[in-house]
């Protein structure tokens, strides 16, 4: 008598855009009795990232930019937990519950790794302890509560020498993240500043510092250059071809030398990925990203898949595709019909994708976007075309609904400054885990 075989488990690892799209597509794809599909994420939700500096500035409600991964998913089964090692010679992923704060095994058939990136500071001195990221839900939230405590506290001081040091927030990186966090930092300030009678709006100071010589490198000359003139002109003090030397309680110290004295720095210079693909027996490249062969398959690896941050996919030219969201959500499906295909004995495909473009919005109902043939549109129509994208590409009718119905609140009233203490300090600074240092434990901004 046959002994009927066993369905395979294919585990996904991460929640993510490019998560979320593997484990669509294998419901899609597969018979119930032919695999268990299990996706494993620390939170049960999943963010959309592209709208987290509106979350930071109080533009957008922190809970319209998230949703619910088993809502997204129909027979994937959803572990909440923390991946802590991947074993490739045996065949398992060691976890811990984020609940019940338990360790456990679970042993694949297949793996894809989407478990995305987590902030760099490059080990410079002083830098991971003290900046705030924003890669998490929780990193806007807590940036978002740390501007208003810097307005409360400038408002109660008399020092003018205090209140310009508390009221200067530096942001490093003129990437997508800087050009947004620094448009939408103005934006806050420019909307409550009336509320606090005794700051006065000449010592507000946002600079922007990237160390490459122009904005948004390796886009269009013109996009960098439109973004650097239309911040400069609401009053962003932008600083090109200077990086990040050190860093301390009072402030930033440039390679030039150049002091910025602030108590507030918003990293967004650099990512890298999980810690816990830089521990595993995984072939990498020297930023630390998996490298995997064309159909998104792991080299030297016949059950490991690896897809999004975390993976350096490579394209007909032998480039390396980069890690957007676009790419990733296209990633998705790819992934999981090679994992189908090799299930059933057949041939795998390559991942191929030219890029729609990429779009930074600058606030103040103004944008840079470049479109396909490195077209660029710029202001108001740029702007309005990635909310558009956006919004539609925000999972779920409710959510696309709450986002608008914000957007429309933010035409009429002022930016929202009610200090809400649900954060915790564990996410503080993404940068200072991800360095191994220990996050700073403060219910305030000293002064």
């Amino acid at each position: 008598m046959s002994v009927p075989s066993r369905a395979a488990r294919i585990l996904i690892l991460g929640g993510g855009f490019a998560g979320i799209a593997v484990a669509r597509r294998l419901e899609e794809l597969l018979r119930p009795d032919e695999a268990d599909i299990v996706l494993v994420s620390r939170e049960n939700f999943s963010l959309f990232t592209p709208m987290l500096p509106e979350v930071s500035s109080g533009a957008l409600d922190v809970r319209h930019v998230v949703t619910p991964i088993r809502s997204q998913l129909r027979r994937t089964r959803f572990v909440l937990a923390d991946v802590h090692a991947l074993d490739v010679a045996a065949g398992s992923v060691d976890l811990r519950h984020i609940l019940q704060r338990a360790d456990d095994r679970l042993p694949y058939d297949h793996v894809v790794l989407a478990l995305g990136s987590t902030t760099s500071t490059f080990g410079l001195p002083g830098v991971a302890e003290r900046v705030f990221a924003l890669k998490t839900l929780e990193d806007a939230g807590i940036l978002r509560n740390r501007l208003v405590w810097l307005l409360e506290l400038a408002d109660a001081s008399d020092d003018p020498h205090l209140r310009a040091r508390l009221l200067t927030v530096t942001v490093v990186g003129g990437g997508f993240t800087g050009v947004e966090a620094a448009g939408e930092l103005v934006e806050l300030f420019r909307s409550v500043l009336h509320l606090y009678p005794r700051v006065n709006p000449a010592d507000v100071r946002v600079v922007l510092v990237e160390g490459g010589s122009a904005l948004l490198p390796g886009l269009p000359e013109k996009m960098g250059r439109y973004s650097a003139e239309r911040l400069r002109r609401r009053g962003v003090e932008i600083v090109t071809g200077d990086g990040v030397a050190r860093a301390d309680d009072d402030g930033l110290v440039l390679a030039s030398g150049r002091r910025i004295e602030t108590r507030t720095i918003v990293w967004s210079a650099g990512v890298a990925p999980s810690p816990t693909i830089a521990a595993a027996d995984l072939p990498r490249t020297k930023r630390g990203a998996v490298i995997v062969e064309s159909d998104c398959r792991v080299r030297g690896q016949s059950n490991v898949w690896a897809l999004g941050d975390c993976a350096a996919i490579p394209d007909a030219r032998g480039a390396i595709y980069p890690p957007t969201a676009q790419h990733a959500i296209r990633e998705g499906p790819l992934v999981a019909e090679n994992i189908v295909a090799t299930l059933r004995g057949k041939p795998t495909r390559a991942f191929a994708f030219s890029s729609l473009g990429m779009m930074a919005s600058l606030g103040a109902r103004e944008a840079v976007a470049q479109l396909p043939g490195d077209r660029v549109l710029t202001g108001f129509f740029a702007w309005f075309l990635w909310r558009s994208y956006y919004l539609m590409r925000l999972p779920g009718l409710d959510r696309r609904l709450r986002v608008a119905f914000d957007w429309a609140l933010e035409l009429l009233f002022p930016r929202d400054i009610a200090e809400l203490r649900i954060y915790t300090r564990r996410a503080q600074s993404s940068a200072a885990g991800d360095a191994g240092l220990p996050v700073r434990e403060e219910t305030g901004v000293a002064p």
